[in-house]
């Protein structure tokens, strides 16, 4: 059975500071879990019910803890776990190799881990292989960011950087999401561009609007003042994709 220590290692670990210090991360509920298990991070451990731990059959080099559900619901971000927590190893934040022809999606200070969550997946839905993330955007490790991507963490790269400074030394054409620009149902498209999402509530930040090219949008025919960020980012990625074509 699991250990008290350990269960107090695994709750630390939804806190980003002893994330960083450990290198880890948690992956919760039964489809995430299976999901990260057949990627290429390195898993550490897996802590679950024992009718969940019978069905992953061996796992060489993988630590399987047996618990109830209620210590999985104690340590975890979810009201209840029927199946199990895994503990994976970070990546190293590691500046992508970009294909020329490749769209690349660019987030500036997304701060609400649902809202970045549903962009990877998003991203991961219109075949979206790398995201540039600012420094301040949320981080890719919270628990609810994971949750919520569905899986579609496991395919995706995010690198955090200096937005600004990266979009300036990039050669590729720089199109940025505002409440008034370019129709993006009517505007050209180039491949290999990048699109830039801006803050949930301020949008796009002025030193990253000063270095973008085109601002585009997503026409208004009501009354909403805005866009959930997650919504329009799967708009304007279905228009990139199908104009492409």
């Amino acid at each position: 059975m699991v250990s008290k220590a350990k269960l107090k290692y695994i709750k630390s670990l939804q806190v980003k500071k002893y994330r960083n210090e450990e290198q880890r991360f948690l992956v919760e509920g039964a489809k995430s879990v299976k999901e990260i298990l057949q990627s290429e991070y390195k898993v550490e451990t897996v802590v679950g019910v024992s009718s969940f731990l019978l069905s992953l059959g061996k796992l060489p080099g993988i630590e399987l803890i047996e618990c109830s559900e209620n210590d999985l619901a104690s340590v975890g971000t979810f009201q209840t776990n029927e199946s199990a927590i895994a503990i994976a190893t970070m990546k190293p934040n590691k500046m992508p190799e970009l294909k020329h022809d490749e769209l690349v999606l660019a987030l500036d200070d997304i701060r609400d881990p649902g809202n970045l969550g549903t962009i990877i997946r998003t991203a991961d839905w219109f075949g979206i292989k790398n995201i540039i993330a600012s420094e301040n955007t949320t981080d890719f490790y919270n628990p609810k960011v994971i949750t919520s991507s569905m899986g579609s963490f496991t395919r995706m790269k995010v690198y955090y950087t200096n937005l600004q400074s990266f979009i300036s030394t990039s050669k590729r054409l720089v199109y940025g999401a505002f409440l008034e620009g370019e129709d993006v149902h009517h505007i050209e498209l180039n491949r290999g561009s990048i699109v830039v999402i801006g803050n949930e509530s301020h949008g796009i930040s002025a030193a990253t609007a000063a270095v973008i090219n085109k601002r585009i949008t997503i026409p208004r025919y009501g009354y909403a003042e805005s866009l959930n960020a997650g919504i329009a980012t799967a708009i304007i990625l279905d228009n990139f994709i199908r104009l492409q074509k």
